[in-house]
């Protein structure tokens, strides 16, 4: 009887994950972003909530944990209870890249949080001021030699700069870092001539590319775009460095059972996978969808942080 008994209550809790899926979610879920309001993730997140509501019936609720290089958003992340009423979307810096930045992390990128799907890639590009007059890399890095010490350049992340390090190493450039401190700032610093060089979102400069008041000329990710069909990526000019990818994706804290992770990445992928969805907030504000599994997102996550262990190696930085 007692046997019975044991027995009775290990398949009773075996099937209380399924149980909860089942009955997933019953009240509003929130959702923590690394960006402040108007960020990427934060607009994206909004809109894509709205698509599951109607799915699902319950509310996303944004809640917006900017700043410490994404860290704080993640650690709140990782430190919610496991029960799929908090997801959180972060981009690839605190997952991949900061623990090797900084001696000590408020969660542990390896094990705090658990992937649930990737969502889309950025892509970065190359601009400059049109008033500089070039057209290519080797036209930029003449340019710079012409004038030693006086070009600036700015980008969101450690692992671009790595990119625009190389390519002063390289090709004998002649340029400077200054610090980036948001997209719209960056643009107009840009578009200003204080900093006339820059590696930055698509999204952010789109309309700055068509109207002609900056110039693009090269591509980041190894990853081409129909909106700039002419414009080559790193790779085809002769880099040979790691890639550095910029994703955004959804995660959960670790433990999240996971018939509720796979449910919550099935309804996500029904509205991303929508062509009047996908073009209207992916593909037309410069990104690139990247929809998958759990599982192939955590494949994609664990190969991503080896290719950043040696973007951070060849930098030589020192973890802060």
């Amino acid at each position: 009887m007692k046997r019975l008994a044991i027995v009775l209550l290990a398949m009773f809790c075996a099937g209380l994950p399924a149980l909860a899926a089942d009955d997933y979610p019953n009240r509003p879920i929130r959702v923590f972003t690394t960006s402040s309001t108007g960020g990427i993730s934060d607009i994206f997140m909004r809109v894509l909530g709205e698509e599951v509501r109607q799915r699902i019936g319950q509310p996303l609720v944004i809640e917006n944990r900017p700043g410490g290089a994404g860290n704080i958003g993640a650690r709140s992340c990782a430190e919610a209870p496991p029960d799929g009423y908090t997801i959180c979307i972060i981009n690839a810096d605190p997952l991949i890249y900061n623990q090797f930045l900084f001696k000590k992390l408020p969660f542990d990128p390896e094990t705090g949080l658990t992937p649930v799907i990737n969502l889309f890639h950025l892509i970065q590009v190359l601009v400059v001021n049109s008033d500089l007059k070039v057209k290519t890399v080797d036209d930029l890095v003449a340019v710079s030699k012409q004038k030693p010490g006086t070009l600036s350049y700015l980008t969101a992340s450690v692992p671009l700069a790595v990119y625009m390090e190389s390519l002063k190493r390289d090709k004998g450039a002649d340029w400077v870092r200054v610090p980036f401190k948001g997209g719209g700032e960056a643009t107009n610093a840009i578009l200003g001539g204080s900093t006339p060089i820059g590696l930055i979102g698509l999204g952010n400069v789109m309309s700055q590319i068509q109207s002609g008041t900056m110039t693009a000329l090269a591509l980041t990710n190894n990853i081409r775009t129909a909106q700039l069909p002419n414009v080559p990526t790193l790779a085809d000019l002769g880099y040979k460095g790691a890639p550095s990818r910029t994703w955004y994706g959804l995660f959960a804290p670790a433990g999240t059972p996971k018939p509720i992770v796979d449910k919550i990445a099935a309804e996500v992928t029904r509205v991303v996978s929508n062509p009047v969805f996908r073009d209207k907030y992916i593909i037309a504000n410069g990104q690139v969808p990247a929809i998958n599994t759990p599982e192939h997102f955590a494949a994609e996550i664990k190969a991503d942080r080896e290719a950043a262990r040696q973007v951070v190696k060849e930098s030589g930085l020192e973890p802060q």
